[in-house]
């Protein structure tokens, strides 16, 4: 695999989560029930991120959870023969809140619809929207982010690779092109 391109810098991606925030601000009118769940692993510090520009425009604290969906996934058994489960962490109460389920990259949509699935077993929220980074397209399921970091168009070869400084110790996200066949050991969402 080789990178193709750099298309967000660390300025450019503190730039579209501050606008993210802004428009999860306005679209729930300061919803004192709101709260942030990312998807592990790096949907999990983009959600942390958010949750403090948020504190700043409304002036109080978001709650926000970390969800494991390893087990909820329709492709467990070709990501791995022994899957690694991940704890979920969300130490409020589902039920009647409006949630913004965060992640890094929106591709296939599978990822969410796991997502999902896990959220429904933890209770009913009162509503559930979706917070991306990057848009790649490509949607095999009828999911749509309600706030996109970046809409980036891709061929289905390409990977989109999402560096953020609290795992990778760094923030840039950059296009890979695939040499040939699917990507060892990557899991595309």
């Amino acid at each position: 695999m080789r990178e193709r391109a750099q298309i967000m810098d660390a300025e450019e991606i503190r730039r579209a989560l501050e606008r993210m925030a802004h428009e999860i601000a306005e679209r729930n009118m300061g919803a004192p029930s709101l709260a942030l769940v990312g998807i592990k692993a790096r949907g999990v510090p983009l959600a942390r991120r958010l949750a403090e520009l948020l504190e700043r425009i409304e002036g109080r604290a978001i709650p926000v959870g970390a969800l494991d969906i390893t087990l909820y996934r329709d492709d467990l058994s070709a990501v791995a023969s022994v899957p690694v489960v991940r704890r979920t962490e969300i130490d409020f109460d589902v039920s009647g809140r409006a949630l913004v389920l965060v992640d890094d990259v929106l591709f296939t949509g599978r990822t969410v619809r796991a997502a999902l699935d896990a959220l429904m077993d933890l209770g009913r929220p009162a509503r559930v929207q979706l917070g991306v980074l990057i848009d790649r397209g490509h949607r095999e399921l009828p999911i749509q982010a309600d706030f996109v970091g970046k809409h980036v168009p891709t061929a289905r070869r390409e990977l989109v690779d999402v560096h953020i400084r609290e795992i990778d110790g760094e923030d840039r996200v950059v296009i890979l092109e695939r040499d040939e066949g699917p990507a060892p050991g990557r899991v595309e969402r």
